[in-house]
């Protein structure tokens, strides 16, 4: 490391959907203990508020994730019937009406994203363009949002490559590695409903899903009220990727560690429950605060040397 200047500082923000509102908690308390990363990169929904940092509208996006509801994230919902259920386009509309969608390499701060090219399986860094392109190819995720073009090429989630971008950041020039990775306490987790979930919970679970099926055009199977229900296609799903995207992250990490690891304990929360960022963006904080003491270790042994 190069010590005649002050160390740049990366913030690599992971895959995690829903839970990916954590990610405005990190960056929240981070600011308030006076750490400024100087770069952001993100893979998926942490493209999404990473871009939202970087372009220095993290205050707004804050605001409007904390008053989403069901029926807001219902309705940003556009069956499709080729690539994935969802198409993107009223999601990708909103942005660009309501955030300043800038070319990458104009945002005032560093930001990168990455996608996944669906033919090659190869990593893809998008760091110019269309922001809000950027972000939509990052959040692709497979069987549920269809695939975006982009020269040439069909991406999607990047998450299928590399849940958290530590070798993106260093890659931008990044001395210090913050990562925050949403899937440390994933694996293990049960299906919604079960007896360890509050029962509360369980019947707002319940209910989201059936609007979200609905929608799109699907039905709970129909089963005898003695047999346990089947869990739905939406919890397969993002079970399976779960279990996918922990043993990517962990093996990258381990061959690139980052300097600091933020991890938010939001497994209780499902792949889409958008709707319940107070609760995300308190599990960021918490895990954000937490991880203070060995950034501050580590900002002052940089200091001594």
């Amino acid at each position: 490391m190069n010590t005649s200047r002050k160390p740049r500082v990366g913030l690599a923000l992971g895959s995690g959907s829903a839970r990916g509102w954590a990610h405005v908690g990190v960056i929240r308390a981070l600011e308030e203990a006076g750490i400024a990363p100087d770069l952001v990169c993100g893979t998926s929904i942490g493209a999404l508020v990473g871009a939202a940092y970087a372009a220095g509208e993290i205050a707004a996006f804050e605001h409007w994730v904390r008053r989403l509801g069901v029926k807001d994230v219902l309705s940003f919902l556009d069956v499709g019937l080729s690539g994935g259920m969802i198409k993107g386009e009223r999601l990708t509309e909103f942005f660009r009406t309501n955030f300043i969608d800038r070319p990458v390499e104009a945002l005032p701060k560093p930001f990168a994203a990455v996608a996944t090219a669906l033919r090659t399986g190869t990593e893809v860094w998008l760091r110019e363009g269309s922001t809000v392109n950027a972000i939509r190819a990052s959040i692709a995720l497979p069987a549920l949002f269809a695939p975006v073009a982009h020269e040439g090429r069909l991406l999607v989630d990047g998450g299928l490559t590399n849940p958290v971008p530590v070798s993106l950041a260093r890659a931008m020039g990044a001395d210090i590695v913050i990562a925050v990775d949403l899937s440390s306490d994933v694996l293990g987790r049960h299906f919604r409903g079960s007896p360890e979930e509050p029962e509360t919970e369980a019947v707002q679970a319940s209910q989201w899903h059936q609007m979200l099926l609905a929608k799109l055009g699907a039905l709970f199977p129909k089963r005898p009220d003695d047999t346990p229900p089947a869990p739905s296609v939406i919890d397969v799903v993002a079970t399976s990727i779960d279990i996918m995207q922990v043993r990517i992250s962990r093996a990258r990490m381990a061959g690139d560690p980052p300097d600091v690891v933020v991890a938010p304990r939001v497994a209780h929360l499902g792949l889409l429950d958008f709707h319940r960022a107070d609760v995300a963006i308190d599990e960021g904080r918490r895990a954000a605060e937490a991880a203070l003491p060995n950034l501050n270790a580590l900002f002052g042994q940089l200091r001594q040397t």
